[in-house]
């Protein structure tokens, strides 16, 4: 109700639950060739509709809204030339998969922009390219965004746009800064496995040698859950086979018509049997489920013993069809984090979950759960040519569309769990940090930064939702940053810090003052700062930053930034985006240490390239700390404290 008493009050547009995933209604009604679109998710993606879609935190929008410019530096641009037919049973899903697992290790296309072109494109029907398109997520670039052709001219055509189509392709003479080169006829059905969308292999590899492979995924666990929790798959393996408890085919990249028809044609006649295994299918909107429903392929996969389901995000975060403790799942979605689907490994449960395409996922279910690549299965004919019509007289029936016109006479209703953000103040001359929490893994989630799923009520309640902020990675971090931000308050007040925190932070600055005369309590702010390789990968959320400064912090200090996203974010909510050259073995501090740096606002405003830091133990250790490239704006926004108070000034 909130959300729609925004809509009529500012003018804006509103889609009630279970009427379409976002990005599935972005597509079909919002999307333009040559237009660009910014969303407060991190899978904004409409490039196979010509459209530049970028993923970007809520704050990044804020922007936009108060008609403010959305500034970035030209991005790099990647060709991703796409050349031959795929095999019957590969779909959008294994082609995506494919890309991720060659490219996000390795950075090659981080914060660029995706350009797909080449003779294999006009090959892929629309459907098909937007659900490779979507997953460029994963592979942490920028956006991406696809030539276009008559298929895409019908797409438009079919949901009642037609002016919405403009022929995009390259010149004859194009420059890139980087190319990847795809032969589509050699991409065979793909999985990936626990607990990454990069960390793929062929369906056929895991068949083929299912031990060690899953005693390399269990290695791998062992760094992402921290030995939380007991993990083991090669208990999966049933008579020299992987077996499955489940599998789901949902959401902006699974949900799509093809994606779902095409299961349908595989499980024909089939049943997934009565055992452990279970099939779930989430529609990606209304449209599309009555087109299933009127065509048949809703009621072919209902009798196979898969239940169909109503547009919702839930599988891909933790908030529907949770696995059970200790099963394994294969889904047709965006992610496969630790602590995404469902699991909560410091509780003790743990689920792994595999990503995989529609088709593939059909044919193991016409296994009973044995895990099988789709080209084993079908026949010649087996996948049919369904054409999809929209019928538009849902969204006119259901959906409220102000067309931009507000009207300020409609209250906004705000519930007893929406809540106003605590103040925050502008950077002080000087800072003390204090490491309240130190991740060494390869690269840190959002999700794991703050859970997803369970804690979806909270969104809108700062202060509630900061109680969970790494719960399922490092459940001492609230209490530890509470006592910083406990000292914080007091040193605002004039009270005394060490009563009000428990912290000897007063015998901290006086130790300081032994070096820096001028330190006073009126002049060093008091904060928390963490400490991750590679922290931000995954969501566009804003509450994996704003979370942090909500309960006192100041800085993230990383060896690098997974997303761009990620960054502005801390940026936004005032926090320092800190980078450090030491090797996380030999870092200058440790958990728990404090760490001061002096004049740093002076080193915000002065633009300064390296940053003298302290770690305080019986002496003294001088490091270098740097931030990277920071806008005027983005300087502005730390000094001032968070993007709110930047605005409010």
């Amino acid at each position: 109700m909130f959300g729609l008493s925004c809509a009529k009050h500012y003018g804006g547009i509103y889609v009630p639950p279970h009427q379409a995933v976002i990005h599935q209604f972005a597509r079909e009604m919002l999307a333009e060739c040559g237009s660009m679109i910014l969303g407060s998710d991190s899978h904004t993606r409409y490039g196979a509709l010509g459209t530049m879609a970028v993923g970007e935190g809520g704050p990044e929008l804020v922007k936009q809204l108060l008609s403010k410019t959305y500034d970035i530096d030209s991005p790099g641009i990647i060709a991703v030339y796409l050349k031959g037919e795929v095999r019957p049973g590969v779909g959008p899903q294994d082609v995506a998969l494919a890309i991720i697992g060659a490219v996000f290790g390795n950075g090659y296309v981080k914060n660029k922009v995706m350009e797909f072109v080449g003779p294999g494109v006009c090959g892929l029907s629309a459907d098909f390219r937007i659900g490779i398109d979507v997953m460029t997520t994963e592979t942490t670039c920028l956006s991406s965004v696809w030539r276009t052709d008559d298929k895409i001219e019908e797409f438009y055509e079919l949901h009642g746009r037609r002016e919405a189509y403009r022929e995009l392709s390259p010149a004859d003479t194009a420059y890139y800064d980087g190319c990847i080169e795809i032969d589509l006829s050699e991409i065979r059905p793909m999985i990936a496995m626990p607990f990454h969308p990069s960390n793929t292999y062929t369906i056929d590899e895991v068949n083929e040698n299912p031990g060690d492979i899953l005693s390399e995924v269990e290695k791998k666990a062992l760094v992402s859950l921290g030995g939380a929790v007991p993990y083991s798959l090669k208990d999966k393996i049933r008579n020299g086979r992987l077996y499955v408890e489940q599998g789901i085919i949902a959401g902006c990249a699974g949900g799509g018509f093809e994606n779902i028809c095409a299961a349908a044609d595989i499980l024909e006649g089939s049943s997934i049997g009565s055992d452990e295994f279970t099939l779930s299918v989430y529609p990606a909107s209304m449209p599309i489920y009555m087109e299933l429903i009127k065509n048949g392929c809703a009621a072919r996969l209902m009798e196979t013993g898969a239940v169909i389901k109503t547009a919702f995000c839930g599988p891909c975060f933790g908030a529907g069809d949770t696995p059970a403790n200790g099963a394994f799942s294969i889904r047709h979605s965006t992610r496969n984090f630790p602590n995404r689907e469902g699991s909560k490994p410091t509780g003790g449960q743990i689920a792994s979950v595999a990503l995989m395409d529609a088709r593939s996922i059909a044919a193991t279910a016409a296994n009973k759960g044995f895990l099988t690549a789709a080209d084993r299965q079908i026949e010649a004919d087996t996948l049919k040519t369904w054409k999809y019509f929209f019928d538009e007289k849902i969204y006119k029936n259901r959906v409220f569309d102000s067309r931009g016109v507000a009207d300020p006479d409609v209250p906004v209703r705000l519930g007893p769990n929406i809540k106003d953000w605590p103040p925050m103040i502008a950077l002080s001359e000087n800072i003390l940090l204090r490491v309240v929490s130190e991740i060494h893994d390869p690269v840190t989630t959002t999700d794991e930064l703050i859970p997803s799923g369970e804690t979806s009520s909270y969104r809108s309640n700062p202060l509630g939702l900061a109680e969970f902020t790494l719960s399922r990675k490092d459940p001492e971090y609230v209490g530890r940053a509470k006592a910083v931000q406990r000292a914080e308050a007091a040193r605002q007040k004039g009270e005394d810090i060490s009563a009000a925190s428990g912290l000897d932070i007063t015998a901290i600055i006086d130790k300081l003052r032994e070096t820096f005369k001028d330190i006073t309590l009126e002049n060093t702010g008091f904060g928390s700062t963490i400490f991750a390789v590679k922290p931000g990968d995954g969501s566009a959320r804003e509450q994996a930053a704003s979370c942090q400064r909500v309960l006192g912090g100041l800085a993230n200090i990383a060896g690098e930034y997974a997303t761009k996203r990620y960054r502005s974010n801390l940026i936004n909510w005032g926090m320092l985006p800190f980078i450090t050259d030491a090797q996380d073995t030999a870092l200058p501090f440790k958990n728990l240490d404090y760490i001061f740096i002096p004049g740093i606002r002076d080193c915000v405003s002065g633009k300064k390239a390296e940053i003298k830091a302290y770690a305080v133990g019986e002496a003294l250790t001088e490091f270098t700390l740097t931030l990277g490239e920071l806008t005027d704006t983005e300087r502005q926004i730390i000094l001032d404290g968070c993007l709110i108070n930047y605005y409010r000034g």
